[in-house]
């Protein structure tokens, strides 16, 4: 089989580039211009240039295509132009789907986000049904998630076979950029990180997030929304098991929410004269005073998924972090 995946020299989607390929799949990537591909070296892979704005380009990378993963995203909790967070996540997925639509793709995994679901009030773990509407959504990238889910929804009512995943907090190797948890993973096993807020996620392992997109690829059913998550955890935990992985003393002070707001918007203000990314942005303040809890029972119902302790993830991760500092 020939499969396209998207956003494949980043850090899920090489995961799953990795997958399609144990399962001997013709492996087509879309690549940008002067992207970074060492996610990609040593693997049998067709790359194909081109560009999510470029609907040329994908109509002819979806030609023959029995398969599209659609992995890519600009995941940025801040960016100096916000529009470019709608521009690839929303138009983007737009223009992919009509590509894959046009071209009779008979098979498209999208790769949404839990950042899109609601969270309970009573504190009990989020699912695909928990109610959530776009004012729900804290900052431009929550927001350009959930408006391209939508787009997404739309296809598939107008018959598009398209299944939607939603990864919860992903961790391990190759996260080369890296994404904001794997910056909070490095950050904390070289002892940049000695305080925390009082905040939770869901954390899992990158492998078992491609093993989902196979899953959802051969059993999800249409249009339906799939939660690959691994298991619930407090920041202070996380910080905690990477402390003793690394063999560091944990971080001793826990910090108000109110303590680290003032320290974002300074941080914004300076990545604005500055040009480089801040420190800490006003949306992770934000994001943190929920605790992002969510269940995978679903997935684990109806695709047979199962996620690996949050520990091995952990270790996998110090291990490439350390080698790729």
């Amino acid at each position: 089989m020939k499969s396209l995946v998207t956003g494949a020299t980043g850090f899920v989607g090489s995961a799953v580039v990795r997958r399609l390929l144990r399962e001997d799949h013709h492996v087509r990537v879309l690549a940008r211009a002067g992207s970074d591909r060492r996610n990609l070296q040593g693997l049998d892979v067709e790359v194909v240039q081109g560009d999510l704005t470029d609907a040329a380009s994908l109509a002819r990378i979806c030609e023959g295509c029995d398969a599209v993963f659609h992995v890519a995203a600009d995941y940025r909790l801040w960016a100096p132009r916000p529009q470019e967070l709608y521009q690839t996540n929303v138009e983007g997925t737009r223009a992919l789907l009509e590509a894959a639509r046009r071209a009779g793709v008979p098979r498209v995994v999208y790769t949404s986000s839990v950042a899109t679901l609601g969270i309970p009030k009573d504190g009990t773990p989020g699912t695909e049904t928990t109610p959530v509407s776009l004012r729900d959504m804290v900052g431009h990238y929550k927001r350009s998630k959930f408006l391209a889910e939508e787009v997404v929804a739309g296809y598939a009512a107008q018959g598009l076979p398209v299944v939607i995943v939603n990864p919860s907090t992903p961790i391990g190797p190759r996260d080369i950029k890296p994404t904001p948890t794997g910056r909070v993973v490095r950050d904390a096993m070289t002892g940049r990180m000695p305080a925390y807020v009082d905040t939770g996620l869901n954390v899992v392992h990158v492998d078992d997030v491609a093993d989902g997109h196979w899953l959802a690829f051969k059993q999800g059913a249409v249009g339906e929304r799939y939660i690959l998550g691994g298991a619930d955890v407090s920041l202070r935990e996380l910080l905690f098991e990477i402390a003793d992985i690394v063999g560091r003393p944990p971080p001793r002070w826990r910090l108000p929410h109110a303590a680290v707001m003032p320290v974002a918007y300074v941080a914004e203000g300076w990545a604005r004269l500055s040009g480089k990314p801040p420190i800490a942005t006003v949306e992770e303040v934000r994001m943190s005073r929920k605790r992002m809890f969510f269940s995978s029972a679903k997935a684990e119902r109806e695709l047979g998924y199962a996620a690996g302790p949050v520990r091995l993830a952990l270790e996998d991760a110090v291990a490439w972090f350390s080698l790729h500092r």
